[in-house]
């Protein structure tokens, strides 16, 4: 999924396109989750921002909603997923979890960037929306939208940036949310009331909206096979890195 240079309009918040049953998984932050959605209708939605790792309770989430609608994977359509950016081990999870299901029941799958899901949190918004999520090593990922009247608009790419560069890149005023927010706080103190926090519950990533705007790429015919969609990273995971180091110093050796 490229991040794009320009503005980039997700679909209309109120989507009333043909009706699909859609399953979303969230897990690019510890707030993950997994949610039902019948057209426009969220049936069921289990979400927890707890430290326990996304490989222990997905499967346990995506059992949950299911059991609690009465439905079966044969009763889906579609499925959606969170790619990103964010922790790589949560995504590589959503995406197998994701990948298995559609492989075994040959459905289309709909990725949808993650800052894209955090910033459709808040839609009707009357300032510029910026959602930041940690990205560890003393960085955040952040990308800034607005919301033009039918859907939440990208103006930014999506970024990593220290916490003190990506705060002086707002002008206020800015709404700010995610769990990016934390290591902003000392640099967004400067901005004062310009810079205000979404509420708790709409400040973390949201299953049911990652469905909501999966539906809308589904129902627009922009599903794609398990075999092709990905994670957005916006740069090397630490085995990566670790492995280019062991490149280079064997390089070095030789």
């Amino acid at each position: 999924m490229p991040s794009g240079a320009g503005p980039e309009r997700a679909r209309p918040a109120c989507y009333t396109g043909p009706a699909m049953r859609i399953l979303a998984l969230e897990t690019a932050t510890l707030a993950g989750g997994a949610a039902l959605l019948d057209g426009d209708l969220v049936i069921a939605e289990s979400r927890s921002n707890i430290a326990l790792t996304h490989s222990e309770r997905v499967m346990a989430a995506v059992d949950r909603v299911l059991r609690d609608a009465r439905w079966t994977v044969d009763d889906l359509d579609g499925l959606a997923v969170s790619i990103g950016p964010g922790s790589f081990t949560g995504l590589r999870v959503g995406l197998a979890t994701i990948k298995g299901l559609a492989f075994a029941r040959a459905l289309p799958v709909a990725g949808v960037p993650t800052l894209d899901a955090l910033a459709a949190t808040l839609p009707f918004a009357d300032a510029p929306v910026v959602p930041l999520l940690d990205a560890r090593k003393n960085e955040v990922y952040l990308s800034r939208y607005r919301w033009d009247g039918r859907a939440m608009v990208r103006e930014w790419d999506y970024l990593a940036l220290p916490p003190d560069a990506a705060v002086a890149r707002l002008t206020p005023p800015v709404i700010v949310l995610g769990d990016g927010v934390a290591p902003c706080r000392p640099h967004l103190a400067a901005l004062g009331e310009g810079a205000r926090v979404a509420p708790p519950a709409q400040r973390l990533p949201s299953p049911a909206v990652v469905a909501q705007l999966g539906h809308a790429i589904l129902a627009g015919g922009g599903g794609v096979s398990a075999d092709e969609v990905t994670a957005l990273y916006l740069r090397p995971s630490e085995a990566e890195l670790k492995r280019a180091a062991a490149a280079g110093l064997g390089a070095a050796h030789a």
